[in-house]
Protein backbone atom coordinates (compact mmCIF):
# COMPACT_ATOMS: atom_id res chain seq x y z
CA UNK A 1 0.00 0.00 0.00
CA UNK A 2 1.22 3.38 -1.05
CA UNK A 3 2.31 6.30 2.14
CA UNK A 4 0.45 9.12 2.44
CA UNK A 5 2.89 11.78 0.76
CA UNK A 6 0.98 14.25 3.62
CA UNK A 7 3.31 13.28 6.48
CA UNK A 8 3.84 15.73 9.59
CA UNK A 9 6.91 17.28 9.43
CA UNK A 10 9.66 19.26 11.48
CA UNK A 11 9.96 22.27 9.25
CA UNK A 12 9.02 25.37 10.80
CA UNK A 13 6.01 27.05 10.44
CA UNK A 14 7.20 30.31 11.36
CA UNK A 15 9.77 29.85 8.85
CA UNK A 16 7.38 28.83 6.07
CA UNK A 17 4.75 31.75 6.60
CA UNK A 18 7.49 34.26 6.36
CA UNK A 19 9.05 32.81 3.22
CA UNK A 20 5.21 33.36 1.88
CA UNK A 21 6.51 35.72 -1.33
CA UNK A 22 3.15 37.55 -1.60
CA UNK A 23 2.38 40.23 1.05
CA UNK A 24 -1.36 39.80 1.73
CA UNK A 25 -1.07 35.88 1.29
CA UNK A 26 1.79 36.09 4.07
CA UNK A 27 -0.86 38.35 5.86
CA UNK A 28 -3.59 36.53 5.91
CA UNK A 29 -1.27 33.38 6.59
CA UNK A 30 -0.20 34.39 9.75
CA UNK A 31 -4.17 35.53 10.53
CA UNK A 32 -5.50 31.60 9.87
CA UNK A 33 -2.72 30.58 11.80
CA UNK A 34 -3.80 32.76 15.05
CA UNK A 35 -7.27 32.14 14.56
CA UNK A 36 -6.65 28.05 14.11
CA UNK A 37 -4.58 27.68 16.85
CA UNK A 38 -6.56 30.18 19.23
CA UNK A 39 -9.79 27.86 18.40
CA UNK A 40 -8.47 24.23 18.52
CA UNK A 41 -5.43 24.72 20.79
CA UNK A 42 -3.12 22.96 18.87
CA UNK A 43 -0.03 23.74 17.88
CA UNK A 44 0.50 24.30 14.41
CA UNK A 45 2.41 21.78 12.31
CA UNK A 46 3.79 21.30 8.91
CA UNK A 47 2.03 18.88 7.03
CA UNK A 48 4.66 18.09 3.66
CA UNK A 49 5.75 21.35 2.67
CA UNK A 50 3.07 23.66 2.39
CA UNK A 51 -0.38 22.48 4.54
CA UNK A 52 -0.06 24.19 7.95
CA UNK A 53 -2.20 22.04 10.17
CA UNK A 54 -3.99 21.45 13.58
CA UNK A 55 -4.79 18.39 15.46
CA UNK A 56 -4.42 15.04 13.56
CA UNK A 57 -6.40 12.26 13.66
CA UNK A 58 -6.29 8.70 11.81
CA UNK A 59 -8.44 7.44 9.11
CA UNK A 60 -9.31 4.18 7.19
CA UNK A 61 -11.32 3.90 4.04
CA UNK A 62 -13.63 0.95 3.22
CA UNK A 63 -10.67 0.29 0.18
CA UNK A 64 -7.93 -0.49 2.98
CA UNK A 65 -6.04 2.91 2.19
CA UNK A 66 -5.64 4.48 5.92
CA UNK A 67 -2.97 7.37 6.78
CA UNK A 68 -2.99 10.33 9.18
CA UNK A 69 -3.87 13.98 8.40
CA UNK A 70 -4.18 17.44 9.98
CA UNK A 71 -7.89 17.86 11.08
CA UNK A 72 -7.84 21.82 9.82
CA UNK A 73 -5.45 23.38 8.29
CA UNK A 74 -4.62 25.46 5.63
CA UNK A 75 -2.48 26.23 2.28
CA UNK A 76 -1.08 29.17 1.01
CA UNK A 77 -1.10 28.88 -2.66
CA UNK A 78 -0.63 31.65 -5.54
CA UNK A 79 -3.72 31.45 -6.42
CA UNK A 80 -5.09 31.22 -3.28
CA UNK A 81 -6.24 30.01 0.41
CA UNK A 82 -6.89 26.20 0.61
CA UNK A 83 -8.57 25.63 3.84
CA UNK A 84 -9.05 21.89 5.07
CA UNK A 85 -11.58 20.39 6.83
CA UNK A 86 -14.04 23.03 7.07
CA UNK A 87 -16.26 21.33 5.24
CA UNK A 88 -16.99 17.99 7.33
CA UNK A 89 -18.46 19.71 10.63
CA UNK A 90 -22.67 19.05 10.68
CA UNK A 91 -23.22 23.25 10.33
CA UNK A 92 -21.28 23.53 7.39
CA UNK A 93 -24.14 23.51 5.08
CA UNK A 94 -25.60 26.09 6.76
CA UNK A 95 -22.44 28.01 7.11
CA UNK A 96 -21.00 27.73 3.50
CA UNK A 97 -23.73 30.19 1.81
CA UNK A 98 -22.93 33.03 4.71
CA UNK A 99 -19.08 32.88 4.40
CA UNK A 100 -18.75 34.78 1.53
CA UNK A 101 -16.46 34.67 -1.59
CA UNK A 102 -14.91 31.17 -1.84
CA UNK A 103 -15.00 27.88 -4.01
CA UNK A 104 -16.00 23.84 -2.56
CA UNK A 105 -13.36 21.42 -3.84
CA UNK A 106 -13.40 17.93 -2.79
CA UNK A 107 -13.15 18.53 0.72
CA UNK A 108 -11.79 21.74 0.90
CA UNK A 109 -12.47 25.39 0.29
CA UNK A 110 -10.68 27.96 -1.66
CA UNK A 111 -10.55 31.48 -0.90
CA UNK A 112 -9.34 34.47 -2.47
CA UNK A 113 -7.92 36.63 0.85
CA UNK A 114 -9.68 36.55 4.12
CA UNK A 115 -10.67 40.33 3.28
CA UNK A 116 -13.67 37.75 1.13
CA UNK A 117 -15.06 36.28 3.94
CA UNK A 118 -16.63 36.82 7.25
CA UNK A 119 -14.36 35.94 9.66
CA UNK A 120 -17.09 34.78 12.48
CA UNK A 121 -18.62 32.35 9.96
CA UNK A 122 -14.64 31.09 8.90
CA UNK A 123 -14.43 31.24 12.80
CA UNK A 124 -17.37 29.03 13.23
CA UNK A 125 -16.49 26.60 10.89
CA UNK A 126 -12.77 25.85 12.03
CA UNK A 127 -14.72 25.02 15.10
CA UNK A 128 -17.11 22.85 13.68
CA UNK A 129 -14.94 21.30 11.62
CA UNK A 130 -12.31 20.60 14.46
CA UNK A 131 -14.66 19.52 16.71
CA UNK A 132 -16.76 16.64 14.26
CA UNK A 133 -13.36 15.59 13.35
CA UNK A 134 -11.70 15.04 16.55
CA UNK A 135 -15.08 13.65 17.94
CA UNK A 136 -14.80 10.90 15.29
CA UNK A 137 -11.51 9.66 16.63
CA UNK A 138 -13.40 8.55 19.90
CA UNK A 139 -16.31 6.88 18.40
CA UNK A 140 -16.15 2.89 19.53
Amino acid sequence: MATNKTQPTMVSVAGFLASVEHPGRRSDSLELADLMAGITGQEAVMWGPTIVGFGAYHYRYETGREGDAAAVGFSPRKANLVLYGLTYGPDADRLLPDLGKHRAGAGCLYVNRLADVDRDVLAELVSTGYRHTMAELHKP
